[in-house]
């Protein structure tokens, strides 16, 4: 089978442009939508998002179990809303986020911080 066939027979996102007054019907235009990412740096957050849930189950090995039986829910940080603000507001979030962990966060916190540096935003789909 060639490429050509095969991306034919791929499935595609299209939509269809607002039809004018006057315009035939039998003129619709079809648009197609394609969203590439950078492979690259997607696995950068992936790889990101992996290293700190193993780092949170080292940080809160016990609480995480007593506060799924008790329904509250372990701490979640979220690299998106870290990316959008400086390093001090960084800092400053990871810090909030992590108070109540009886084990010392600030290898965590400094480690985080120089990881999420030339980390960059991943497009979000419209």
């Amino acid at each position: 089978m060639s490429m050509a066939s095969k991306s034919r027979d791929l499935p595609r996102v299209t939509f269809q442009a607002p039809e004018k007054p006057g315009e035939e019907s039998s003129h619709k235009k079809l648009g197609k939508l394609t969203v590439k990412y950078n492979r690259k740096d997607l696995q950068r957050w992936l790889d990101l998002e992996e290293w700190i849930d193993a780092q949170l189950q080292e940080l809160y090995p016990y609480q995480l179990q007593e506060e799924a039986d008790a329904a509250t829910p372990e701490p979640e940080i979220d690299i998106e809303d870290l990316v959008e603000v400086s390093n001090e507001e960084q800092k400053s979030k990871l810090q909030e986020i992590l108070h109540e962990c009886s084990r010392p966060t600030e290898d965590f916190i400094m480690e985080l911080l120089s990881r999420l540096q030339g980390l960059r935003k991943i497009p979000q789909r419209k």
